[in-house]
């Protein structure tokens, strides 16, 4: 019997584990993945908003700017890749101008203070491959975040601190009786007092179980390109496009591992899963992304992915106990969910306070290791000696075993050896970025998969690109036609 069962192993599931585990409470996350950070949470942005954004008087504008502010200590604290870059929304006539000065207004409501609108001239002092913007907004206070990697840490540190995690758990049916809620998952039965739903895509789903429908997820599909490390310096900001008539535009961003990155793009979908990516989509996000940054150079291109955001059919987060007791709801969490997600996790464990005790845990450690370190150009070695170490022995921890990225045997042991049992290549390629670099893991998937079979004792054929159900994943063919254009 736990107090409380967490239905998600995303960005908003773990930091609510996280939070909850500041106190003398049973707490469980089920995850029907292999892994944490499977869904949205590991194919989006990667922002920390400034919080201007989001309308005022919305969940989205009360937890984004309150999100915001609690990155730095977290970073301190969790060690997992965020850095405050500040980001500019760029106009690019006077319509526009005004439009960034509503966006203002709606930001000072919702308590953000760094704004200010700059001219052409500081624009190109901050940004000098700006496109022919006019102007733009400046927030200081935005930043770029690791996603899977915060996610990683929450997630590491929770269970460090008393939380169980149940993984190829996919939840097919909720009941209740006298109170005690009982969650029926492929591989078992559990039960809990307090339910808390962060199902993401699905928990509209996982809410009908319980509950009179009353919203449901509109699956809206967004499509990015990444560009090698290194090509993160063509900009120094996070680049938005001022909203019109038309849309959002697309974002163009340097990564935390100074990759580059341009999207996303928005379809509405049928399909939840459907992360598959389309050679037209792709070139139009190029298209719009060089409006910001011209002449973006294709050869650069690593690879192209998509995630599935949740969008809800009420036009915002959905985060309330539900008309059945001690049920929770945390739905909905499209952008800016990253950003928002340590202020909605400390709001979840208030409706949680008011429905059971929750006794500090005297002994709850806040701080995790790091396991990725950020390589600068500084560090990366030249391939010649990157060559001699590639060569060491098998058993030998300073052999590296992805050359793009410069991944040593000693992380990939590192990160086996922690909270989570890791028994997919991604796995790994999330927690050490082997995997990341130009060839796509084409060298370095065998290696880590002998390195992940030998350190658990088990076979190779145990070992999934993904989880269950996944194989090798094929080369993008439409990388390749967007090289050769």
């Amino acid at each position: 019997m736990y107090d409380i069962a967490i239905i998600g192993g995303g960005v908003i599931g773990c930091s609510i584990a996280r939070e909850l585990s500041k106190y003398k409470v049973k707490t469980v996350v089920i995850e029907e993945e292999v892994d944490v950070s499977c869904g949205a949470t590991k194919a989006n942005s990667g922002i920390i908003h400034g919080g201007y954004d989001a309308a005022y008087g919305t969940k989205k504008g009360y937890f984004s700017h309150r999100g915001n502010i609690l990155f730095d200590g977290l970073e301190k604290e969790l060690n997992f890749g965020f850095e405050k870059i500040g980001s500019l929304v760029l106009a690019f006539d006077n319509d526009e101008i005004k439009t960034l000065s509503k966006i203002i207004e709606n930001g000072k409501e919702n308590g953000v203070g760094d704004l200010k609108i700059i001219d052409r001239e500081e624009l190109l002092q901050l940004e000098p491959n700006a496109g022919k913007a006019i102007g733009a907004l400046y927030c200081k206070g935005a930043g770029i975040v690791s996603p899977y990697e915060y996610c990683i840490a929450l997630a590491e540190n929770a269970i460090s601190n008393g939380v169980e995690f149940k993984f190829n758990s996919r939840v097919n049916d909720i009941n209740k009786e006298n109170n005690i809620y009982t969650i029926k998952t492929t591989l078992e039965e559990v039960e809990s007092k307090v339910v808390i739903n962060a199902a993401g895509v699905n928990s509209d789903t996982i809410s009908n179980m319980i509950n009179e429908k009353y919203f449901h997820i509109i699956p809206r599909k967004g499509e990015y390109l990444v560009y090698a490390k290194g090509y993160g310096d063509k900009v120094n900001h996070v680049i938005f496009q001022c909203p019109n008539e038309k849309g959002k535009g697309v974002l163009v961003t340097p990564t935390y591992h100074n990759n580059l990155m341009v999207g996303p793009d928005a379809q509405i979908m049928d399909d939840k899963y459907d992360t598959s990516t389309n050679i037209d989509n792709l070139f139009d996000i190029i298209g719009k992304a060089e409006k910001s940054i011209p002449n973006l150079e294709n050869r650069k291109i690593i690879r192209s992915f998509a995630g599935t955001r949740a969008t809800s059919s009420l036009h915002d987060f959905i985060i309330e106990e539900t008309e059945s007791k001690n049920f929770i709801n945390v739905a909905g969490i499209e952008s800016p969910g990253i950003t928002s997600s340590p202020a909605i996790a400390r709001y979840v464990r208030e409706l949680v306070g008011n429905i059971i005790d929750l006794p500090e845990n005297n002994k709850f450690n806040p701080h995790r290791e790091p396991n990725v370190v950020k390589k600068s150009k500084d560090d990366m070695l030249p391939m010649k000696i990157v060559n001699e170490y590639i060569n060491l022995g098998e058993d030998d921890p300073n052999r590296i075993v992805c050359r793009c990225e410069q991944v040593r045997q000693r992380e990939i042991l590192d990160a086996l050896d922690r909270e989570i049992k890791i028994t997919s290549t991604d796995g790994i390629k999330r927690r050490t970025r082997a995997g990341m670099g130009i060839c796509q893991g084409r060298f370095c998937e065998p290696r880590v998969k002998k390195i992940i079979a030998k350190t658990y004792g088990i076979s190779e054929d145990e070992i999934t690109t993904r989880g269950i159900g996944s194989g090798t994943e094929p080369v993008r063919v439409e990388i390749m036609k967007l090289k050769n254009n």
